[in-house]
């Protein structure tokens, strides 16, 4: 909240105003019972009358000041804390991700936020209001009545203490909450994003059954914190309302003797309730900040969080133009949840600029983690990989992926138009250069024959869209990028025969003059590559052309009769 302090200033004004107009109408209804009714006076009643709704007009104008400056706190706040998050989470290493459930950490995006927003733009701004009016009321007790006063001093403590008792608990269970809720928007998120494969498996039944359990779990917690707030709440009313059961009469004795006039004893009484439902409402504020921190302590966990990848502190520039050699030396890489498997182990392989090298092997041989590495959504354990000469962790991470065109088996679309998904690579792309990408990725003319042509927009995913035209989006996408490297993990393994022949010759377009990697499972890329990699179990078996390693390598031999056999 601290960039926003003229903002604050108005609410706290405002707020100020309001609670002043609020005690100061205790002693208009002393007026006007003790000067207009008491006095059997009708002018002095008018005037009285008259003087307290000006009071409340004043009253509902500053109200109304508070409320827009409060809940424009609130609002603006969140945005922040929204966007400072989602910045923070999109510049962290992809391995994040697998270790935490994006759709929980979405929960906390939304769902956390909107928590806190809530006690910004309300509940902060109800507990500075309730305690100026405890503060003001209490002064106003004393100089109405101090002996009755006492009895109100008495309860006060009475009061606080349920709140500082169950305040904790509260707490604890309000963070229990939260991950019980975001448990429940990640199970939701999941079936949703998966329906197709639920409903093939008739499924529903079971996911159902789950689903309950999560909602129940959910419900069971929110139970429990409702029970201690309500029992915090419940305490203090009876409290309250005890102690000015006990003023009342104290003070009805006070007036039938003739100690105090009638207005004062109901100025009293205003102001005891002023009083009492201001710790009441501080009390359930209470409850909120504590659901509130346990939101906010997740949310701090999202910022504090830190990337295994960083970019270093003095980036070594790249020449230009870049060429593209790849130089990988000694590099080993295990997971950090299979320490002792080295997915990439002690490979050494030089990569001319311009060559297209095929990568083959059994799966788990390394194929996808060498793409990872090389864009550097990951670091070796040990060895390096050196891109024209320069080690890739001395460069700037926006340079280094600049230098790659990623497309990958399964195309990855975004909701929005095709236009948008293509110039996803090149943002300020002109609608020219958009179509000449979709013309060379053979994308043109199914793009054209849909009702929308290139605005046509998209679902979740590239719903709407067969496999094959996706793909020959993501190609448009790659092509429009003009990276200097290419990363193909096999964009044609998955389609059909005519899907297939349209794209494999956008990617022949795609991989002139450029260095290519690609991940193979067909025999054409196999045959058409400059050279083929063998890997297995991250380690480098064999290097050469097709026809040398069939003689020579056992394990090309056996892939190649087993994956490329029915091809042939």
């Amino acid at each position: 909240m601290l960039p926003y302090k003229w903002q604050i200033a108005y609410a706290i004004a405002a707020l100020l105003f309001t609670a002043t107009i609020t005690l100061s109408i205790g002693q208009g209804v002393r007026l006007l019972i003790d000067q207009g009714i008491a006095t059997a006076s009708p002018d002095q009643l008018e005037h009285y009358v008259l003087l307290f709704l000006v009071m409340v007009v004043a009253l509902a104008l500053g109200t109304f000041t508070r409320y827009y400056w409060v809940s424009w706190l609130g609002e603006r706040v969140v945005a922040d804390i929204r966007e400072r998050v989602f910045n923070h989470l999109i510049h962290l290493h992809p391995a994040f991700f697998e270790q935490n459930r994006s759709l929980e950490i979405q929960s906390r995006l939304t769902t956390d936020t909107t928590l806190l927003q809530s006690v910004v733009g309300s509940s902060l701004s109800m507990a500075l209001r309730n305690l100026i009016m405890m503060v003001g009321g209490i002064i106003w007790l004393f100089i109405t009545n101090p002996k009755l006063t006492g009895i109100v001093a008495i309860a006060v403590p009475l009061v606080i203490a349920p709140i500082l008792i169950y305040g904790g608990k509260v707490r604890g269970l309000s963070r229990k909450s939260q991950d019980s809720i975001a448990d429940v928007g990640a199970y939701v998120g999941e079936i949703l994003s998966n329906i197709k494969i639920v409903q093939a498996y008739n499924h529903q039944g079971l996911d159902q059954t789950r689903f309950l359990s999560f909602v129940n779990s959910a419900f069971d917690i929110a139970r429990q914190r409702n029970i201690q707030r309500g029992l915090m709440i419940t305490l203090v009313i009876v409290l309250v309302l005890g102690a000015v059961g006990m003023m009342l009469w104290v003070g009805g004795i006070d007036v039938i003797e003739g100690r105090i006039t009638g207005g004062e004893l109901a100025a009293f009484v205003f102001y005891s309730v002023i009083v009492g439902s201001a710790v009441a409402s501080i009390s359930e504020v209470i409850g909120e900040l504590q659901r509130a921190a346990g939101a906010a302590q997740r949310i701090v966990e999202l910022l504090q969080s830190t990337s295994d990848i960083t970019n270093p502190a003095h980036p070594t520039p790249l020449p230009t133009p870049i060429q593209g050699y790849i130089e990988i030396e000694d590099l080993t890489f295990t997971y950090p949840s299979r320490p002792n498997d080295p997915a990439i182990d002690h490979l050494s392989l030089n990569i001319a600029a311009g060559e297209t090298l095929a990568l083959v092997g059994p799966s788990g041989a390394g194929k996808s983690t060498l793409l990872d590495l090389l864009l550097r959504f990951a670091d070796g354990n040990a060895g390096s990989i050196k891109l024209d000469g320069i080690d890739i962790k001395a460069l700037d991470l926006a340079v280094l992926r600049n230098c790659f065109a990623l497309v990958s088996q399964t195309p990855t679309l975004f909701y929005g138009s095709i236009a948008e998904n293509i110039h996803y690579a090149k943002p300020d792309a002109t609608s020219e250069e958009i179509i000449a990408a979709a013309k060379a990725a053979h994308a043109h003319e199914f793009i054209e024959q849909l009702p929308q042509g290139y605005d046509t927009r998209l679902g979740d995913g590239g719903i709407g869209l067969s496999g094959g035209q996706k793909q020959r989006i993501a190609i448009a996408r790659a092509i429009l990028a003009d990276a200097p490297i290419l990363l193909l993990d096999e964009a044609t393994s998955a389609l059909d025969a005519q899907s297939e022949h349209l794209v494999q010759q956008a990617v022949d377009k795609l991989m002139i003059g450029r260095t290519t990697l690609v991940i193979a499972h067909r025999l054409a890329t196999v045959k058409n590559a400059d050279r083929i990699a063998v890997l297995n179990h991250g380690k480098l078996e064999a290097l050469g052309k097709h026809e040398e390693l069939v003689e020579k390598n056992e394990l090309y031999k056996r892939l190649a009769e087993l994956q490329f056999k029915t091809q042939a």
